[in-house]
């Protein structure tokens, strides 16, 4: 009986021992293979990582090469690339009626299709001749014949200034930054998406950052460049240049009323010699008074030496 009950407890300890040994078996192997996929999922996100900056070095490259092959593209065949082209013009007329050129210039501007961003104007008061400035945008295609009208119409053109600044290549090289650009965002948007890690969460959203504000700088600086060579930027000085003849009416005037004004302009032309008389003797008295004393003692003298030589005679 004995050596059964020590046969049972035997086999009891031992299952025990042996289901023990086990799970620390299977729990090193989990912990093995929990180690294994730690460490192969660093492994994976190190390769897409550098997966990213290859990808990245190969578009900045392929967007060079691009640039280049444009570039030369345009050397040697000017006609495949649409030259950007900034104009600016600097005019300085004479006109004889102020008021009248603005308005022919502003009506021009308008057919033209373009607009004013400045204009002053000075002088006009007390009969002054007026002066002025005009700084206008006018659509590249219509810039000739903009300047075209200027130079046949009546406005007196002083000097004339125009000078053009070639930007086609910074703008197809921002093109391409901007493609670029454009493929790392992508590319950071979908890690983003599969990204379980906090830290990784937070990196990828610090690069997306820096590259949609670089994104934003390029576009903002092609869009300038792209309207500033849509739009030619011209700055005319205006002068007047007129001798104001006063009349008495607008109207033609008739016998009767040019005889009315022939007797005025006598009129006032006496009154006008009076008045400069009266003013020089008023004004010049007290040198003609003494101008007449010594005349007067002059006179006496040689008076009275006449009638002395008579005496004696």
């Amino acid at each position: 009986m004995k050596k059964w009950i020590t046969t049972i407890l035997f086999l009891i300890i031992s299952s025990v021992l042996f289901t023990a040994c086990q799970s620390n078996d299977e729990s090193a192997e989990y912990e093995s293979t929990a180690e294994d996929t730690m460490n192969t999922e660093a492994v994976e996100e190190k390769s897409e990582e550098f997966k990213l900056k290859e990808e990245s070095a190969t578009t900045d490259q392929t967007g060079s090469q691009d640039q280049e092959t444009k570039a030369t593209d345009s050397i040697e065949n000017p006609t495949k690339i649409n030259r950007k082209i900034i104009y600016t013009a600097n005019l300085r007329l004479q006109v004889k009626q102020y008021n009248k050129a603005v308005d022919e210039i502003n009506t021009q501007i308008q057919e033209k299709g373009g607009y004013i961003v400045e204009s002053h104007t000075y002088g006009g008061a007390d009969d002054q001749l007026k002066e002025g400035m005009i700084t206008a945008r006018i659509p590249q295609e219509q810039f000739q014949t903009f300047l075209q009208f200027i130079e046949n119409g009546d406005m007196k053109v002083l000097e004339n200034s125009v000078s053009g600044e070639d930007v086609t290549e910074e703008y197809v090289d921002l093109e391409s930054r901007l493609k670029s650009k454009k493929v790392v965002e992508e590319r950071l948007l979908s890690f983003m998406e599969k990204a379980e890690k906090t830290e990784d969460l937070l990196k990828i959203s610090e690069d997306l950052a820096t590259v949609q504000e670089e994104i934003e700088q390029i576009t903002g600086r092609l869009n300038y460049l792209q309207n500033k060579s849509d739009l030619a930027t011209v700055t005319i000085h205006l002068q007047e240049n007129k001798v104001n003849i006063p009349s008495v009416n607008n109207k033609e005037l008739n016998t009767w009323e040019k005889t009315k004004q022939q007797f005025m302009k006598s009129t006032n032309f006496l009154l006008s010699s009076f008045s400069g008389l009266f003013v020089f003797i008023v004004g010049s008295f007290p040198l003609l008074l003494i101008l007449g004393i010594v005349c007067f003692i002059i006179y006496r003298i040689s008076r009275k030496n006449r009638q002395e030589k008579q005496n004696r005679n």
